[in-house]
């Protein structure tokens, strides 16, 4: 059973930047990939990012491509989301989530899931 949680939302002004982490516990660490994904009012769940077990294979979504960086620290069993040039689309609970499958994109393919952090991104 791994536990994760979120933490680093909060509410900022488009073009600014910030950094999301999810603290994982429970589990080999380094046998998940994570991933982030987000959901805003209304919207279905998409999916950010995600990083392999070993930290070498990474993924985008075309939304963030180009903004967001995703890393892991397997030996603080964190993963970092930096998120830079903040756009009001941006704006969204923010979840990672843990898959034993290698870089997924689907969010049926993670097993366990934060309970997510609050994006707010204005003009």
């Amino acid at each position: 059973q791994v536990q994760l949680v979120e933490s680093g939302g909060r509410s900022v002004q488009a073009g600014g930047s910030l950094r999301l982490s999810c603290a994982a516990s429970g589990g080999t660490f380094s046998s998940y990939a994570v991933g982030w994904f987000r959901q805003a009012p209304g919207k279905e769940r998409e999916f950010v990012a995600v990083i392999s077990g070993s930290g070498v294979g990474k993924f985008y979504g075309d939304s963030v491509k180009g903004r967001f960086t995703i890393s892991r620290d397997n030996a603080e069993s964190t993963v970092a989301l930096q998120m830079n040039s903040l756009k009001p689309e941006d704006t969204a609970v923010y979840y990672c989530a843990a898959s034993r499958r290698i870089i997924p994109t689907q969010a049926v393919a993670y097993d366990y899931w934060g309970q997510g952090t609050q994006v707010i991104v204005s003009l």
